[in-house]
Formats: structure tokens, sequence, C-alpha cells
């Protein structure tokens, strides 16, 4: 577009509302100077002529005139630009102007292109700048799961085996050695501030020699393995002998008659104690269907005075062969013995506490057990097992046995291995991957090496992002435990160690206890929260030819490190394992026994290491998500749900629970429907508003915390017993309690509790939306 010489009279019909303005006028004056010399510059000999353009100016009388339309060529001082981005430009002016006037003229169109100009690439900056601001709602998103890709995909089986391999190679020595070797490796991947934490701690370990069992009827003895007690069999299995025993029983020599009261379930009790006075005396006793601390808790209220420990080969798996294996266990329901509660650090007090029951407890083989209750070998007939049973034979066919059991109590060093990825954006959360590492020769096979060789794995392959310059959002702490065998005691003493902070700021457990169990199934755990992360991650990380499609997720009780964090902290936890089928619907709770190393056959199961990469992909991206979502990926109506589906049945039908159920879960759709759905919501995602959200949604499950529960049994009532029960497990073991005592005290306080914590629950949404309700009112 070109400017125009115009006449200044114009000024004078007012067609001008820039020259109406007296400052404008004056200041055109005090220039017109500078512009005649401007003007008057080489530059301006090249103006041409364009042509005539007529235009009408509203209710103007004045005649309509030629133009001079003219461009300005590039002035030596950058003072006239061309406007050709404007085809909608003509001028206004119809008269030719003499000099000065035309002078003011181009002083004011001056200032007006320059406004016009800065304004236009204003908009332009702001528009580009607003673009990359305000990203689609999906590209963080996206780009969060290009990155979990990219990490997962360093994740290789090959890898994960090597590092396998090479864990086997540390000599069988004691648990600080093997955390510094640890501490090496982890060191070596380049993650940070990595530390060795040490506890001195009780523990009960096997004593000079074997444990034995003797029939008095024949004189017989035997070891825990069904094995003659002789020099020879000493000799040939003298570390499997030794360390077949139950840690922290009751040491000593019991003779008395041996019972079959096979589960130890109430029902079992009561039928005995129908038939016979079971004061001081020995139970033979199955494990599986419930936690064994609940049943030696219960025997020990019967008056028994001991317990012989089996598993019967109809609740193991068809392809496993344990029948002549005795086993290890620990009666200590978690931590240092010596220091229930609080820390083992120095200056403890130090409690004496070298048993945690009065009963003589033994674990023995099935093999064992089929010569003490006089049955034949064969067991399976027509290819259908047949359970273990004492046959009933009246007062003559008793068994007066002989239980010696011999252990040593004395305090060790145990050692956890602690690092850290700060993070970026909410570096006080702490999102926790614990394994666990062999402790002091005792039993559990090579699992310890699966678990650490797959958190090694996840840590190389989460480090080649970091050095990259990637961080998550949230701090990923990775944690190797000493002394799980005999109680999860590191994780204990550390959570103990570290309690006010904890439960401030740790966000998820993610558990890698046991991981490769088997080879039919994939077996995922989560707390209801996070049931279903757990399940949409399983789409993305199942490695070809590893069966893992169609798991379903369940929030039922595991064995592990995890137990602290789930049952005195209330912080969602989640695991996957690899099992094979359950034969039996008393399969459960049979991981409680620990067989000797040379039966777990690692590398028998998976071959490949698939498996093991597998659990990896999924563990870490579960953690992935947890730590670098900006919402956490928790759901509270899933919570709600769990509670309601768990209250469903006869036994529990009181209507002020089903009610507080019934609030509590309308109290959760309307915080996702008013939370948590606004926040996933880039454009509503206030730093504010999404710190708020995810403190409410940390601390959901911490309401579910009963003050006490029975042995064996989660305080957190989220968690049920297994797969076969729905009810919360304190009720149903309150409905037990009150067929074997006749009362319902029981009961009823336990229904109090669960009301309470339901209640708290509610409260607890309720509260949460009333603060937001506050906050946004307030900023408005």
């Amino acid at each position: 577009m070109a400017y125009h010489k115009v006449n200044a009279d114009q000024r004078a019909q007012g067609h001008s509302p820039y020259l109406d303005n007296d400052d404008l006028q004056a200041t055109a004056l005090e220039l017109e100077w500078d512009m005649e010399k401007e003007l008057e510059e080489p530059g301006f000999d090249h103006f041409r002529l364009d042509g005539a353009i007529q235009h009408h100016r509203g209710n103007s009388q004045s005649p309509d005139l030629d133009l001079e339309p003219i461009q300005p060529s590039s002035s030596p001082k950058g003072r006239f630009q061309r406007l050709q981005e404007d085809p909608e430009y003509i001028s206004h002016y119809t008269r030719q102007a003499p000099k000065s006037n035309r002078c003011n003229f181009y002083q004011i169109l001056k200032v007006f292109c320059t406004a016009l100009i800065l304004f236009i690439f204003g908009i332009v900056i702001g528009y580009y700048a607003r673009k990359k601001c305000l990203s689609p709602p999906t590209s963080q998103e996206a780009n969060n799961l290009h990155i979990y890709r990219e990490i997962l995909k360093d994740i290789k089986a090959e890898n994960i085996q090597q590092i396998y391999r090479d864990l086997l190679q540390f000599p069988r020595e004691d648990d600080v050695d093997i955390a510094m070797k640890i501490l090496v490796q982890w060191t070596s991947q380049g993650l940070e501030d990595v530390q060795v934490v040490n506890y001195s701690v009780l523990l009960d370990l096997p004593g000079s020699s074997s444990n034995t069992v003797t029939l008095k009827n024949s004189g017989e003895c035997f070891h825990p393995s069904g094995q003659q007690c002789n020099r020879e069999t000493k000799m040939l299995h003298g570390h499997d002998l030794l360390y077949s025993y139950a840690a922290y029983s009751a040491k000593g020599t019991l003779e008395a008659e041996l019972v079959d009261m096979q589960y130890g379930t109430v029902e079992d009790l009561i039928r005995i104690q129908a038939i016979t006075n079971v004061t001081k005396k020995i139970a033979l006793l199955k494990l599986g269907q419930s936690p064994l601390l609940y049943k030696l808790s219960l025997l020990e209220d019967a008056g028994f005075g001991g317990a012989l420990l089996y598993v019967d080969p109809c609740d193991l798996p068809k392809t496993t062969d344990l029948t002549d294996k005795a086993f290890m266990v620990s009666l200590n329901s978690g931590g240092d013995p010596s220091t229930p509660g609080y820390a083992s650090i120095d200056g403890s007090y130090r409690q004496n506490r070298l048993n945690l029951t009065t009963l003589l407890v033994q674990p023995i083989s099935a093999v064992l057990a089929k010569k003490l209750i006089s049955l034949p070998e064969e067991t399976v007939q027509n290819d259908r097992c047949i359970p273990l049973q004492m046959p009933a034979t009246g007062n003559a066919g008793k068994k007066i046995i002989s239980l010696n059991i011999q252990s040593i109590t004395t305090y060790k060093t145990i050692s956890n291995v602690i690092g850290y990825i700060k993070g970026t954006v909410f570096p006080d959360r702490y999102v926790i991957i614990g394994s666990h590492h062999s402790s002091l020769n005792i039993y559990g096979g090579q699992e310890w090496a699966s678990s650490t060789a797959i958190i090694t794995a996840f840590i190389q392959a989460l480090m080649l992002k970091v050095k990259r310059g990637w961080r998550p959002d949230r701090t990923i702490v990775f944690c190797s435990w000493g002394g799980t065998s005999f109680g999860n005691i590191g994780s204990y003493e550390w959570a103990e160690d570290l309690k006010r902070v904890l439960q401030r700021n740790v966000v998820a457990y993610i558990s890698l206890h046991s991981p490769v169990r088997g080879n039919s199934t994939l077996y995922p755990v989560a707390s209801p929260s996070l049931q279903q992360l757990a399940a949409e991650s399983q789409s993305f990380n199942c490695v070809e030819k590893t069966k893992c499609s169609g798991s379903n997720v369940s929030s039922v009780q595991i064995q592990g490190d995890s137990d602290y964090f789930i049952n005195h902290l209330g912080v969602p936890a989640t695991q996957f394992s690899y099992e094979d089928v359950k034969t039996s619907e008393n399969s459960s709770f049979l991981s409680e026994a620990l067989f000797p190393v040379h039966t777990t056959k690692t590398e028998e199961l998976d071959p490949s290491f698939s498996l093991h990469e597998t659990i990896a992909k999924l563990t870490g991206q579960v953690t992935l998500q947890i730590a670098n979502e900006p919402v956490l990926p928790f759901n509270a109506l899933d919570v709600a749900l769990e509670v309601q589906n768990s209250l469903k049945g006869d036994e529990v039908d009181v209507p002020q629970l089903l009610a507080v159920a019934s609030r509590l879960r309308d109290t959760a759709e309307l915080f996702e429907s008013d939370e948590m759905r606004p926040a996933n919501d880039p454009k509503e995602r206030a730093p504010l508003r999404v710190r708020m959200l995810n403190d409410v949604l940390q601390s959901l499950e911490k309401s579910f915390l009963v003050h006490r529960a029975p042995p064996g049994l989660y305080r957190n009532i989220l968690y049920r017993l297994d797969e076969r029960t729905s009810q919360f497990s304190v009720l149903l073991e309150a409905l037990e309690h009150c067929k074997l005592h006749q009362s319902n005290e029981t009961i009823q306080a336990a229904l109090s509790e669960v009301l309470n914590t339901i209640n708290s629950a509610q409260a607890y949404f309720k509260a949460g939306l009333d603060v937001f309700e506050a906050t946004l009112a307030g900023k408005k």
C-alpha cells in the first residue's frame, strides 16, 4: 500500500481525529524542521506516482480531487516502512498539502504506524508464547508415555540374567558384605546418594546340632527332613538340617501326645477339644488357609505345648516336589524383637524377648509327617491326591513323641542398601521400590538374587535417561532390605527410624519380594487405590510368550517388606509376581515356608528370563507413573467400592456400617467428579490445587488402619486374607472368636473399630472437599 500527499486543509473539516488533538499538533510543529530535512534527503528522489484514488468521507462536501500516491524507498534512517501486509489500507485525504502541513501529517502517521507495528508484533509474540505454554491437553501425557517407553525398552532379559548370575557369585557371607557389594553395583550404575544403613538386632539362629523328633513308641529318632538321626546324614546334609527350624520358637524338650489339628482352624480346634484335653500336647499342623501366627495364637490360647508344621503335598503345584524337604519359618511379626515399636539405634532400650511364643515349634517334611501318623508313602490314587490325615484308631493308636529344639538367640548386624533419584517438582514426596538380599545363610532360595537383579536392571535403565538430563517429578527411593526372612527386620527398623518423615512424605511402596515363584500365571496385588493403575500397566508391558494377559488385580495379604508401609504407615502398595496355579483353596500362605536354596531353581522356571523382564517392566511402569504424573494416579472411588464389597453378606449386615459405607461412596464420587477430573485437565492444573489434591490422595488409606489386629492379620482392613474371602478379615476373625468362646464381645468391638475407620475415611474425604471449596472461594 502507498502513502499519499494530502492537503492539510482537511484538518479544518475535522476529518482526522489525530490532528484535532492540540498536543499532537504541537508535536508535529516542533518536529516540522526535522521532517523537512528528512524529505530533502536523497531518498525522496525515488518516490513515484502510483495513480489516483478517489474516496468519499462521510458527509463531506469537498470535491473529489486527484491524489498523488507515493511509496517510500528505504530511508537511510529507517523512518518509513511499507505497509504491504495490509491490503485494505487506503488514504482518507483528497487535497495536496503545503510542505509544512505535509510534514505534520507525516510525523503523526509515523507515530501511528509505529504503534500499529508494535501492536501487531505483540500479538504475534503473544500467540506463539501462548501456543508454547498451553499445549494440547494430551501433549504432556503423551510425552511422559514416550519417556516411560524409552526407559523400559532398555530393560532386557539378558541384562537381568547377567546381573542375577553375578549376584550368585557372591560367596555366602554375612549381611554386611553382601550389602556392600550391592552398594558398589548400584553406585557403578550412577545412582546417587547410595548408602548402607546398619542395625544391631536380635536374631534367633540354629544351634550347633539339628533339632530332632523321636517316636517314643518305637524309639526311632528323625531329623526334620525325615531322615534317621545318624552321623552320615548329619555330615551329608548338615546345613539344611540346621536351618530347618522356627526362628524365635521356645527352646527345650517336650514329650507329649501328637494331635492332628489339620489346618488349625477354629472348627478344627472345636472338634479336637470336644474329644480330648489338649493341654501341653503337640499339634500336627498344616500350613495354609490362614496366617501361621494366627493359628499358633489359637493353639497357645488353647493350652498346647508344641507344634509340628508341614505342607500337605496336595496343596502344592503338581510340578513341585518338596515332600522330603523341611523348611524354615519365622514367628516374628516384624522388626527387631528386642525393640518392639521403636528403632534399634545406639542407646535404645533392649527388651529380653528370647522367645516370641510359649510353644515349641518345629517345621518338618511331609515324609516325616506320614511316618508320624503311620501312613504309607504313596498318597496318590487314580491321579487324585489324598490329603494327609491321622487315622482314627482310639486310645490304642496314640502317638507319643519327644520334641527337642535348640537355637541360639544373639545380636547381629543387618544392613539395608538405600539409594535415591531426587525429584525436580516434588522432591519431598517419595516413591519407594524395595527388594531384599540374602541374610546370614538362611533359607529362601535364590529369590533374593531375582529380586535384586530386577531392581538393579531398572536402576540401570533409569540412570541412562537421567544422564541425558531427565528426572522424575517425585523422588524415587531404591531399597534392598536385610533380615527379611527373620520377620522383615531391615525394613521395619529403617521405617521406625524415619517414621515421622515417612508418614508425611511416602506416596507409595512397590514391592519386589519373590518376583518369580513359578511360571504359570502373573499374580498382581495392589491396594484398592492402585488397582486400576496396576491393571492398566499390564496392557503395555507384557513381554511376548509371558502369561500375563487378563490377570485380575486383588487386594490381599502378601509376604515381604511391604508389611510396615501397609500396616503402620497406611501407604498404597503394589506387587507383581509369577506363581504356579494354586491346586487347592488351602494354598494361601504357603509362601510363609522358606525351603532350602537348592530346591528353588530359578533358571529352570524362567530359562530365558522373560518373566523377570516382564516383572521389571510392570514394576518400572507403575513406579514411573506414580513418580512422574502431576496428579497421583490413585482412585478414591475404588477404595469406597472395596469397602462396600467387603460388607456384603449376612455375617456383617449392620445398618450403621452400610449407611456410613454408602456415605463414603457418595463423598468419593463427588471428590472424583469435582476435584480429580478438573485437576487432570492441564488447563485447570493450578500448582496449589494439584498439591492440595495430591496431599488428600496420598493419605487415602491411612484412615483404614485399626488400632490392633489379631496375630498375622493386617491392620489395614482394605486387604483381605486371600482370594476366597471378600469380607474384612478382622470381622471374620471376630466371628470365629465368637464360635470358640461363645461370646459376642469380640465381634462388637471389631464392628465398632471398622465403623470408626470407615467414618474417619468419609470425614477425611469431606474435609478435603471443604478445603478445596474454601480455597477456591478465597481466590475468587
